[in-house]
């Protein structure tokens, strides 16, 4: 090789001193010289074990875990004689069956890893040695190989691309298993060595890379090739990655850079960071205090030990000596210090972590069978992709969402432009006005073009008509649609284009150009070929500025047929705005307002612009440019700063719109989200306008609000400014609601955060980039955080993927809250691995998202079922496992407590050692899991009705430090009963043959078997779900025990082993005796009964919603075969006539309504007005004008009015709100119903005519009205009689049809009214001109009645 001027003569060293490779040298065809550098072979390996090493290697990292190293050193304690009363195999089998458990599962996922890395390693690929091409398996390729690739092959490592069979070395990849893309890339030969196109040319190269170490980072690459006595810049477009595959190109050759370990793609495959629950960190806190606990009960036993020795013990030497080796009565105390620690260890058995990874195990496959969460589209079931934090999917307080592809289906439509300050895509009638939808015309035909896409529609036809009556303006805008994007064209058959974008906005905007006569044919890397209204034109492509999301813009320069050059860019409007030349100013203006208008219609805007430029001054740019695209330091920035040069002084064209539609069941998804308390952010790179549009419409901004924060300060001043009058805003705003709350500047922040998370009103804030990075400043992030989580909703827009995981990472440092992030594209991977929980939408953007996610599916609605389904059954399951868990082990292990002070403290054990051992094992083990995996409080329909019932999860009420004290206080008390019970009844007790019944093994079966029946009985008590499986295994278990204890005490395993089952038929001997019978009777009652009355009482004083959810269910199914005898006229009245609901809407405890057959029955149809959408783009005076018109029930959103009574207050009228199969029914008393919609209360209400008790405990009545009079007619002077409870249907005031009622329109925030009195008076008067009485606000409402 000869070496150029400019290449140094001595190498730098290739590796750095901490053996970190600097940069890698690589010459082709020279595998000698590329060995001194011990570069990695391109044999891969992911897996960890091999025969040999299988064994100690996986022993070592199980005992890396403090659980199993606790164990092992528990079984050394056990191997002292001086301090073990127990066997080695009490702790050995339990411990050996953990590891081997976890040992099988450990070799099977390793033996698929081998399997897999066998398969790619044995590849074939051909490799040019010697001049001649040879088969070789990839494991066998070397760096500084020359290897040859044909069509649809895999690249077998990190190839520079040397020629192809393609003119001008071009060559097109699949790069779907590196970013999920499923579109054709472009790669093209540095021209230097596109022309070695046969084998012994390629075997003469002798060419010198010198290039970056090896990274992670795909779409980068920096390097130079020096080939006689010449150096050339290469960037990642000459670059083939490992795992790419070649696609139409019939062969290619490529030098080997990068192999093995070191390609790109292994370097994409480390592990992901760990993630724990919040119950992992309270369980390890927990086993810390256990622990701590264990040691004090065992100083409590050997001091007992030492002092008995001392006192009684020494008296007895004759009949009971010390051990040898024990000379004192503190050295005795000490000895059995160890042995209580033994004895008592079980109080945290090794099973339990076995345990909780089942159950794990189970929800994760729970998520994987769902079919309510498979799209059949696109074919993609929901995928667990961590076992570990499906509890924690229970306890989300924050979900941070992208907003394009996550919140909209990400398929671009092109809508509307704006070109030369002329808006187009509204279609007007003769008066000027905009034509809604469903009464355009047709739409425009394309059919004088023969290219044109046949799925593309527009609306506005005055378009075609400037294209085809030659508009310049129009030509060239639609001119730089068609060239400058980076759209591979294929042409399958004559006329049948099919374009394959890196981007669906891209693939939106060449197809919009496409149609209006602009015809992207193909492109080379030097050209583009365009069909102009029919006559096709090649353009000389002089240079593509990347679009990256710093710039946020593309540019590409072409030179036309008729030598002019100009430069054509399109990008977002903050950035190319700032880059139009003065000149521009008006049209800047005009544009400026159709982008707003096209941004509040939740659109996606670019700008576009184009520059002429001079022929001298182009060279000398272009010159500039090829120096920086060859330096070896700063490459990036030089090329950034010349960018910029030439991106300046534009003219603009004008702006396009881009319509991204919100997925199916997203509003009606955040809706429900909200009302489970789940704050929801969005943070998103689209523009504010467009942000607040889409937040509009899917419900997570709403008209009910009371205000929209906007902060779009520039500098820190403004920024702190803006977020301070936010804060002043919400805390007056709940004064003058009576909240009692006062604003004081020196408040602490966390009493101040705690303040304005209590404020009254609904408040959103929406911020953009550039002050987001001021907010998230050291000095300021805590005043933003407690401006943001004050709201309820926060849009973010402009943020980069940076600032994306600052906001989560913000989150989770200062508030103690369990985050999910969710996102599609490569931008959300950031955020998805900094939030405790992340999902990825496999949608339009690759799978990058869903690599790095937890969880992914296809659809953001499914997020509602994941949560409040999944999420809080495994939240519920995970606590009642540790609950009963704990429980039992404590029951179980304190009995030997108690027991050490009646045998002198000599570390005795109660129970048999088989059954220490087996009690975890096999007695106890199943049941529980069979609760922790399959038990529910409320079947699923609930679950997803009740959003409210999801709040326990994200306040930690089911498992705390305060429910552990209360379940190991549950666990002492049933081991004292279980101790002291037997241990009073046998110290008088006879058998029936008159002898003594008191002796140590008849007293441990007793307590063992009254043991084994009183957890079985309280895991039946707290199963709420129960199935065949839980039957089998509580029943089983039970029986198991019987059989195993009748087994160990029998005749034939004394004689196979009688040095180990001495005591024969000791069991069938004790249990046989009444009187042991009625100890384990008495002791179960004693341990139970205390339970049942206290669950007894709290269901009755104080229900959780989850109790009156179950109790209304059991009504309703006990109820149905009365309501079908109803319908037929055969039953009569009475309470079952009445089909009972909870509602679904938050906080509404205990509220009833008529079911769904008696909505015939109400009054007629009631107007529903909605107020003016308040956006803050528009101009507050400028809305009066845009108020919707009041919809009828029948076209889908219904109101019927109801009657309602709570506590000792007046009646009330109320509705019952009717989404038309958008959702499950909401209802209101004086206010909001639900984010999406406002009732508008009446001024009258149904006077009280019947009092009877009700039938679910907390509620003391109901509320019955008579018949409403008919319309202007006086109201009867007589009370009618009392209708029987089935008889009497609530009935309001009349309605005025046609029109809404004249006192119906009434402020959210003003209280309501209703007409008092009860009885005969109130009947009379029929609620009009009684005294008015005031209900108490919504917010405050607990417990109150809809019929």
């Amino acid at each position: 090789m000869t070496v150029p001027r400019e290449m140094p003569e001595k190498w730098p060293r290739v590796r750095g001193p901490g053996g970190a490779e600097e940069e890698r040298r690589v010459r082709a065809n020279a595998r000698e010289y590329n060995e001194k550098f011990q570069y990695a072979s391109n044999c891969i390996k992911t897996s960890k074990y091999n025969i040999v090493t299988f064994l100690p290697v996986n022993l070592f990292e199980q005992f890396q875990e403090v659980a199993n190293t606790y164990f092992l050193f528990l079984l050394i304690l056990q191997l002292i004689p001086q301090i073990s009363s127990l066997s080695w195999f009490t702790t050995i089998v339990p411990l050996v069956l953990v590891l081997t458990i976890t040992a099988v599962k450990d070799a099977t996922d390793d033996y698929f890893r081998h399997k897999s890395d066998n398969q790619v390693n044995n590849r074939q690929s051909q490799v040019l040695i010697g001049g001649v091409l040879r088969q070789e398996q990839w494991m066998n390729v070397r760096v500084g190989d020359i290897i040859k690739l044909e069509n649809n092959q895999f690249v077998a490592a990190d190839l520079l691309l040397l020629c192809s069979s393609e003119p001008h070395g071009l060559c097109y990849v699949e790069t779907a298993e590196l970013d999920g893309e499923t579109n054709m890339k472009v790669r093209q030969a540095t021209p230097v060595t596109s022309e070695l196109a046969d084998i012994s040319t390629l075997a003469r190269f002798d060419g010198e890379v010198i290039c970056e170490p090896p990274n992670n980072k795909l779409d980068k690459f920096g390097g130079t090739l020096y080939w006689k006595e010449n150096k050339f810049p290469l960037s990642n477009q000459n670059m083939l990655l490992r795992g790419c595959v070649l696609r139409n190109t019939e062969w290619c050759f490529g030098l080997v850079v990068f192999a093995g370990p070191d390609t790109k793609l292994m370097q994409n495959s480390g592990r992901t960071k760990f993630k724990r629950t919040s119950i992992d960190r309270l369980m390890n806190t927990l086993v810390l205090w256990i622990f701590g606990f264990l040691v004090c009960m065992g100083v409590i036993l050997a001091i007992g030990n030492a002092i008995w020795e001392h006192e009684v013990g020494v008296c007895f030497q004759i009949y009971l000596p010390w051990d040898e080796g024990v000379h004192s009565a503190v050295f005795s105390g000490f000895l059995s210090f160890w042995s209580y620690i033994i004895i008592l260890n079980t109080v945290v058995p090794i099973s339990l972590y076995v345990s909780v990874e089942v159950i794990r195990l189970g929800h994760s496959y729970f998520i994987n069978w769902d079919k309510k969460m498979y799209c059949a589209k696109r074919r993609t079931p929901a995928e667990a992709r961590t076992t570990t934090l499906n509890e924690e999917l229970g306890q989300v307080e924050y979900i941070f969402s992208d907003k394009t592809g996550t919140l909209t289906q990400n398929i671009m439509v092109f809508s509307k432009c704006s070109v030369n300050g002329h808006s187009y895509g509204d279609v007007q009638d003769v008066l000027g006005h905009n034509v809604e939808l469903g009464e355009r015309p047709e739409p425009v035909d394309f059919s004088f073009n023969p290219l044109a896409d046949p799925g593309f529609q527009f609306w506005d036809p005055s378009l075609l008509e400037a294209v085809q009556l030659g508009d310049p303006h129009v030509h060239e805008f639609f001119r730089l649609l068609s060239l400058c994007h980076t759209v591979m064209s294929e042409e399958k058959s004559e006329g049948e284009l099919y374009y394959k974008a890196q981007s669906p906005d891209e693939g939106a905007l060449v197809t919009a150009a496409r149609n209006f006569g602009f015809v992207f044919r193909s492109r080379t890397p030097k050209t583009i070929t365009v069909h102009e209204l029919g006559r096709a034109i090649t353009y000389q492509l002089l240079a593509i500025l990347d679009f990256n999301n710093i710039r946020k813009r593309m540019s590409v320069i072409v030179r036309s047929p008729e030598g002019k050059i100009r430069l054509y860019c399109k990008g977002a409007d903050t950035i190319l705005l700032e880059r139009l030349h003065p000149s521009n100013q008006d049209l800047t203006n005009v544009t400026t307002d159709h982008l707003n208008e096209y941004a509040g219609e939740g659109l996606r805007t670019l700008v576009l612009a184009c520059k002429d430029l001079e022929e001298s001054y182009y060279e000398d740019w272009a010159e500039r440019l090829r120096r920086a695209s060859g330096a070896p330091e700063a490459r990036e920035d030089r090329l950034a700063r010349l960018y910029d040069e030439v991106e300046r002084d534009m003219t603009l064209l004008g702006a396009t719109a881009i319509e991204d539609k919100l997925q199916q069941g997203v509003p009606e998804t955040i809706a429900i989200l909200t009302l489970a308390n789940i704050k929801i952010w969005v943070l998103t790179g689209d523009k504010q306008e467009t942000a607040v549009n889409i937040g509009y419409s899917c419900k997570m901004l709403t008209d009910d609000m009371t205000e929209v924060f906007v902060v779009t300060g520039h500098t820190v001043l403004e920024v702190r400014e803006e977020l301070r009058k936010a804060r002043e805003k919400m805390m007056d705003g709940s004064r003058s609601m009576g909240n009692g709350f006062s604003y004081q500047e020196k408040l602490s922040s966390s009493k101040l955060t705690s303040v304005l998370e209590a404020i009254a009103g609904e408040y959103a804030l929406v911020i953009n980039g550039h002050s987001l990075a001021h907010a998230l400043e050291a000095d300021m992030e805590v005043e933003f955080l407690e401006t943001a989580c004050a709201c309820k909703a926060v849009i973010c827009c402009r943020v980069t993927p940076l600032q994306k995981a600052q906001v989560v990472e913000l989150v989770k440092k200062y508030k103690k809250a369990v985050t999910l992030a969710i996102g599609d594209g490569a931008n959300d991977v950031s955020m998805i691995k900094t939030a405790h929980i992340g999902v990825g939408i496999s949608g339009q953007e690759g799978i990058q998202a869903v690599l790095a996610s937890d969880y992914s599916f296809s659809q953001f609605k499914f997020l509602q079922r994941l949560l409040l389904v999944h999420g809080r059954w495994s939240y519920l399951r995970m606590c009642k496992f540790l609950c009963y868990f704990f429980y039992k082990n404590f029951a179980f292990t304190m009995v030997h407590f108690w027991f050490g002070f009646f045998c002198g403290f000599s570390a005795q054990t109660v129970y048999d050692q088989y059954f220490i051992t087996l009690y975890n094992i096999v007695y106890t083990s199943l049941p529980v899991l069979a609760m922790g995996v399959f038990d529910q409080d409320v079947p699923e329909q609930r679950s997803m009705e009740y959003p409210k019932l999801y709040e326990p999860g994200q306040l930690n009420l089911l498992f705390n430090k305060r429910e552990f004290f209360i379940c190991i206080a549950q666990g002492i008390y049933t081991s004292v009963l279980m101790f002291f019970i037997p241990y009073g009844v046998f110290a008088d007790a006879t058998r029936d043959d008159g002898a003594q019944l008191a002796d140590y093994q008849s007293f441990a079966v007793t307590v063992a078997t009254s043991l084994v029946i009183v957890v079985s009985v309280q895991i039946g008590l707290d199963t709420g779900f129960w199935t065949a499986i839980n039957h089998f295994f509580i029943w089983g278990s039970l029986a198991a025990y019987f059989a195993i204890l009748f087994a160990m005490h029998s005749d034939g395993l004394f004689q196979m082993f009688p040095n180990q089952f001495r005591f024969v038929g000791n069991a069938q001997n004790t249990l046989a005796q009444p009187t042991v019978w009625l100890t384990i009777a008495l002791t179960t009652v004693v341990c139970i009964m205390p339970v049942v009355a206290f669950r007894f009482l709290k269901l009755d004083l104080k229900p959780e919603l989850s109790d009156t959810v179950r109790y209304t269910q059991l009504v309703r199914k006990k109820q149905k075969p009365q309501h079908r005898c109803a319908r037929r006229g055969g039953c009569g009245g009475g309470v079952a006539a009445l089909r009972l609901r909870l509602l679904p809407p938050g906080g509404f405890w205990g509220a009833h309504h008529v079911g769904e057959e008696h909505a015939p029955q109400l009054p007629g149809p009631v107007w529903l007005h909605r107020p003016p959408r308040r956006r803050v783009d528009r101009n507050p005076a400028q809305e009066e004008g845009r108020r919707e018109q009041p919809r009828h029930r029948s076209q889908g959103l219904s109101i019927a009015p109801l009657c309602c009574r709570w506590g000792g207050a007046h009646p009330t009228l109320c509705h019952r709100m009717d989404l038309g199969g958008m959702g499950p029914p909401y209802y209101a008393q004086g206010g909001r119903a639900d984010p999406g919609a406002e009732v508008w209360r009446r001024s009258d209400c149904c006077s009280v005519t019947k009092k009877e008790p009700f039938p679910i405990p907390g509620w003391d009545e109901w509320t019955l009205c008579p018949p409403p009079p008919p319309p202007h007619t006086p109201p009867p002077h007589t009370s009618p009689p009392n209708p029987t409870l089935g008889e009497g249907l609530l009935r309001s005031q009349p309605s005025h049809r046609g029109r809404p009622h004249p006192q119906s329109h009434t402020n959210v925030s003003q209280q309501s009214h209703c007409a008092g009195g009860g009885g005969e008076g109130g009947a009379k008067g029929g609620g009009r001109g009684s005294a008015p009485c005031t209900a108490p606000p919504l917010t405050h409402v607990s417990s109150f009645l809809y019929i």
